[in-house]
């Protein structure tokens, strides 16, 4: 499944890329994120619960970074094995562009699911998936936008 968006954000894209490389503003901004460690440099270890329609499940996985132009964007790539519900992995290209008001953040995604959750049929999948996506990104925005009103 691929899903693309933008998003201005009221901050200089310094601001955005310190946060988009915050172990504490990542997990404070992904859903059901319940511990997420490590470093950009070296990568990240994350625990997420979710629910996808009837199934629950604890997925524990990695969050590597590369192809990274610091200040301007990367490619953050993940996999998390969720046990006999299945796994989700995929990757996501993010650019920054300074833009009226403040940066355009730009990104593309690529996500596959197996094991039980990918029987539960493509439309539920893409659903909850974009869902996923606008509650990180929305998020994120008020994390970034928060900060950068408690500094000025």
């Amino acid at each position: 499944m691929e899903m693309q968006g933008t998003r201005l954000i009221a901050a200089d894209r310094a601001t955005i890329w310190e946060a988009l490389n915050s172990a504490d503003v990542l997990r404070a901004c992904i859903p059901g994120c319940e511990e997420l460690t490590g470093s950009p440099e070296d990568g990240f270890a994350a625990t997420v619960k979710q629910k996808i329609g009837p199934v629950r499940a604890t997925f524990k996985g990695a969050v590597i970074l590369s192809d990274v132009v610091p200040g301007q964007s990367y490619t953050i790539a993940g996999e998390g094995k969720g046990g006999v519900a299945g796994f989700a992995k995929g990757a996501a290209q993010v650019q920054l562009l300074d833009a009226e008001g403040g940066t355009e953040l730009i990104y593309e995604v690529d996500a596959k699911v197996g094991g039980k959750i990918a029987q539960l049929g493509s439309r539920l999948i893409d659903g909850f998936a974009r869902k996923m996506a606008a509650q990180f990104f929305d998020r994120f925005q008020e994390q970034v936008e928060g900060d950068g009103a408690q500094s000025a």
